[in-house]
């Protein structure tokens, strides 16, 4: 049995001890080494792009790295899925459609604010997700659990 002052010190070099393993987990997560999202290559364009994205709220529907709502498509390689001239048509679309029996907004953006949009999914596709790049977007998550119970 440990006295107060052993369970005292005990307790003070445990915390500093997972102190220091965090502080040391932070700095090597946020070095320049870890950092797999290529932001040298961001271009303006996919800047503008990433801000309409959040302008027209795109995550209250879609899902990017697996952040937003499961409503419509996950769009974090969707450059790999559709061709360019596909993606611009969707969104400088002036009527609304409805794939799957989704409705899909009708933006009707300009071939300028389309060509951003795409620029962001472009560089959204090159990030290294570290193998959850195959999302199966025919079920939603929280539907899963249930159907493998079955």
């Amino acid at each position: 049995m440990l006295s107060k002052k052993q369970a005292k010190w005990f307790f003070m070099g445990g915390t500093a001890v997972t102190f220091l393993i965090f502080i040391g987990l932070t700095v090597f997560s946020l070095s320049k080494a870890q950092d797999q999202s290529h932001s040298d290559q961001l271009s303006a364009s996919a800047i503008r792009g990433k801000y309409i994205w959040e302008k027209n709220n795109c995550m209250g529907c879609h899902t990017i790295m697996g952040e937003g709502a499961y409503y419509a498509p996950e769009l974090t390689n969707v450059v790999e899925r559709r061709d360019d001239a596909f993606i611009k048509a969707v969104l400088m679309s002036t009527t609304p459609w409805q794939p799957r029996h989704r409705k899909m907004v009708a933006y009707g953006m300009s071939e300028q604010d389309a060509n951003d949009v795409l620029a962001f999914f472009k560089w959204i596709s090159n990030i290294n997700l570290n193998g959850f790049e195959k999302v199966d977007n025919t079920v939603s998550p929280l539907a899963k659990d249930k159907m493998s119970k079955n």
